[in-house]
């Protein structure tokens, strides 16, 4: 849609005098991003792409909930499914960055770097505090039955991966509470400013599950971005853990959380294979999906070393 056309769109939808200054910014490969002026006011709509299932009024009011208790997100505006042409959620714009390097190495982020893992855990702890009930609709997946279920449907041999799910299986620890569970939890989705965290984006995978698993996928090697240490690169466990304990997350299991960064590991293995395919096939043909496909190898390296000493 032309930049002019959804102008007048927006202008419909939010009542406004006057919206300006509509431009298009960097997303994902399921939405459309734009930032604009109602009225003076800076404001953010993302609309959906043609060939997303995913559910637009879904992250809207998981993400209106998780405002409500306290979790740093945008503001949601309004919410709907056609008045721009496709299912689209108009927030309130939140200042800061969210590229992996520059928050792990400009000076401009030395505060919130020693404060990552702390944040991270209170606004964890803060979502999973969630009545469920309050975001009605959300799947209930298993998640090591969902990608035991891709991995099939791919019908690729991954030893690795086959080691993986061989383990995971034999220790799967006690399930915790059922909650709201962000599904995506991890830093190239946290928006940082100079003090600490200012933003959770990315609410497409919303579900309900174990507390664990967006502890563990925080944790997950491949979103540390090459820092050395387990949160993000930049905290460590117990960091972490005393956080999200101290804003009343339920107590944590180190080895029940580090089920669920093998977990992670495998996920994100599984998942660049399904994103290679998608190239491969010739369904969406992007550089970029050919190139995740390519870091397959590097979860399964990341599998071996966390399995380590596991058995």
């Amino acid at each position: 849609m032309a930049t002019d056309e959804l102008a007048v769109r927006l202008k419909a939808v939010l009542g406004a005098d006057d919206v300006s200054e509509v431009v298009r910014l960097s997303g994902g490969a399921s939405r459309e991003t734009y930032r604009f002026t109602a009225d003076a006011r800076p404001l953010i709509v993302q609309r959906q792409r043609a060939g997303s299932d995913r559910s637009m009024a879904l992250e809207a009011s998981a993400l209106r909930a998780a405002h409500g208790v306290g979790v740093p997100v945008a503001e949601v505006i309004a919410s709907g499914e056609s008045a721009l042409g496709a299912p689209y959620i108009i927030s309130t714009v939140v200042e800061g960055e969210t590229i992996a390097r520059k928050i792990q190495r400009d000076d401009a982020f030395s505060l919130a770097r020693n404060v990552f893992a702390s944040d991270c855990g209170a606004a964890l702890a803060r979502l999973h505090s969630l009545d469920p009930d309050d975001v009605p609709g959300l799947s209930t997946d298993d998640q090591l039955v969902m990608y035991r279920g891709v991995l099939d449907t791919l019908g690729e041999p991954h030893p690795t991966f086959e080691l993986a799910f061989r383990w995971l299986e034999s220790h799967r620890p006690p399930p915790g509470k059922r909650c709201v569970v962000h599904g995506d939890f991890r830093l190239g989705n946290l928006m940082m400013g100079p003090g600490g965290l200012s933003a959770v984006l990315d609410w497409e995978l919303v579900h309900l599950g174990d507390p664990l698993e967006d502890l563990g996928w925080l944790c997950t090697r491949a979103w540390r971005f090459g820092g050395a240490l387990p949160v993000g690169g930049l905290g460590t466990y117990d960091d972490l853990f005393t956080a999200y304990e101290a804003a009343g997350g339920a107590p944590v299991d180190p080895a029940a959380a580090r089920w669920w960064e093998v977990l992670g590991t495998l996920k994100w293995g599984i998942m660049c294979i399904l994103q290679a395919s998608s190239h491969l096939s010739g369904a969406t043909r992007s550089h970029e999906l050919a190139a995740i496909g390519r870091r397959v190898c590097e979860n399964e390296y990341d599998l071996f070393e966390a399995l380590e000493g596991l058995w």
